[in-house]
């Protein structure tokens, strides 16, 4: 098994978000899995088309957090 399930695309986005470099970014409502849910997106301009690319979504009432073991953050 993996050490991590952070991919290196995960860690470019974060980077973005934190770095302060880019700006075209935008809280997207949705939903992840059927439950109603927010992202943050990228907005990229593609010819007249505006891509919308989700970068991290909210946590969600069904979403449990557990580390590689299965086992809860404390």
């Amino acid at each position: 098994m993996s050490d991590t399930h952070i991919t290196p695309e995960h860690r470019r986005a974060f980077e973005a978000l934190t770095s302060g470099e880019c700006g075209n970014f935008a809280l997207f409502s949705c939903t992840v899995n059927g439950a109603p849910a927010s992202a943050i997106v990228a907005v990229c301009a593609d010819g007249g088309e505006r891509l919308i690319h989700p970068l991290f979504v909210s946590v969600t009432p069904d979403m449990h957090l557990a580390d590689h073991d299965g086992q809860a953050p404390r």
